[in-house]
């Protein structure tokens, strides 16, 4: 078995199958290793199994990183439109979502596949299972103890990723790499995630779980400031959907939410105009709005009866109910954390790596992309093309 290598890819999920096809395929004698029985799970489960591989709009904009310019050179190099051509040469089959997310029309073990098929291309040689106890490096040469064996390199890819879903294999095995060869990490918390309350305080909200709806979601301030229009999930311990976990990437603790379950209604004018004309009890003008039990349930959190007539009501009342509805604010008391966690947040200080190529400036040779960097995208295909774009700058790099 060989021993010695070009590159050591560690990690294979999207970004590490990447970088590793790229640069098997320039000619680089390449390692993938991975500790996982099974090939690249998140990729697998993503999308409800068909994969949301990309945003047809991404761009650095829907990133978030301590130091936000880093991701617009491999953003602009590796695009949507490059790894649509790679699926169109495969023939993959693919439809458009919701505001541009991308997913396949079968299934996700057509990206695996596609990848693998890639890494073959580039005569990728494969260490699967393999754990890896440590990473040395020797003059010029990395030396990675593993399961396998002492494998030599001169370059190392890290490329396992972050926190996120422990049950499928995560770990914090970039961190540990990066603080040995004493590299900056921003404390890593989980991203696109619920959000979860007290259990007292949410006690009024239970009848509510499952009710689903569209909302404005807003937290942070002018620096760091979150604005979503997207669904939101009423759970029994919180809030879900694709609004909350937008949030939960700007979510501070000790901050409050504003939501605007109505927004496109302006409920204060619209409930003082309508008492000349409306004779319908409060409960059905809400229901007319709102999902029955969440109606019912706003109007007697405000201490009101669902049966009481519109028109007999004082404006006062009606202004407090239309606030309680377009303004919302409400106080998480933490996340699902990372078990529920789609992305990590936070992870190597993008400060410390090249951003043409995400090599280390300390430590020459060494490489770290995908979700172990501090670069995390939005909900809907943004991290996948992260991982595309910043394996390849890193596999032409090499």
């Amino acid at each position: 078995m060989q021993k010695q290598f070009d590159v050591a890819v560690i990690g294979a999920g999207a970004a590490g199958m990447m970088c590793a096809a790229v640069a098997g395929q320039r000619g680089k004698k390449v390692v993938l290793i991975d500790h996982a029985t099974k090939l690249a799970e998140k990729i697998r489960i993503s999308g409800g199994g068909r994969c949301n591989f990309t945003n047809i709009n991404a761009g650095p904009q829907n990133f978030l990183s301590q130091n936000p310019h880093f991701c617009k050179s491999a953003l602009s190099r590796y695009t949507p439109q490059d790894f649509l051509s790679l699926m169109k040469r495969y023939r993959i089959g693919y439809h458009e979502k919701h505001k541009g997310q991308l997913f396949c029309d079968d299934s996700s073990e057509q990206v695996i596949a596609m990848l693998k098929a890639e890494c073959d291309l580039g005569n990728v040689s494969w260490r699967m299972p393999c754990s890896v106890a440590n990473v040395g490096k020797d003059g010029d040469l990395f030396r990675i103890d593993s399961s396998a064996g002492e494998i030599l390199a001169s370059n190392v890819v890290i490329a396992t990723g972050g926190l996120s879903i422990p049950k499928i294999g995560a770990t914090d095995f970039a961190y540990r790499i990066a603080r040995q060869f004493d590299l900056d990490v921003i404390e890593p918390q989980p991203g696109l995630v619920p959000l979860t309350f007290d259990a007292a305080a949410w006690q009024p909200f239970l009848p509510l779980a499952g009710i689903a709806l569209p909302v404005e979601v807003e937290t942070g301030d002018k620096k760091n400031r979150g604005e979503f229009k997207e669904d939101l999930l009423f759970t029994h311990r919180g809030l879900s959907g694709p609004a909350i976990l937008q949030i939960s990437s700007f979510w501070k603790a000790g901050a409050p939410l504003s939501l605007n379950l109505l927004p496109e209604i302006d409920v204060v004018s619209t409930l003082i105009e309508g008492k000349t004309s409306v004779k319908k009890n409060l409960g059905n003008v809400f229901a007319q709005w709102l999902p029955t039990r969440l109606a019912h349930g706003i109007i007697e959190a405000n201490k009101l009866d669902p049966a009481a007539r519109l028109a007999d009501m004082p404006d006062r009342q009606l202004r407090n109910l239309g606030d309680a509805i377009n303004r919302w604010t409400i106080l998480p008391n933490g996340s699902e954390g990372y078990r529920k966690a789609e992305v990590t947040l936070g992870g190597i200080d993008t400060r410390e790596l090249s951003q043409q190529s995400m090599m280390s400036k300390q430590v020459n040779g060494l490489y770290f992309i995908g979700e172990s960097v501090d670069v995390t995208g939005w909900l809907g295909g943004y991290n996948f093309q992260w991982a595309w774009a910043s394996g390849t700058a890193a596999g032409l790099a090499i």
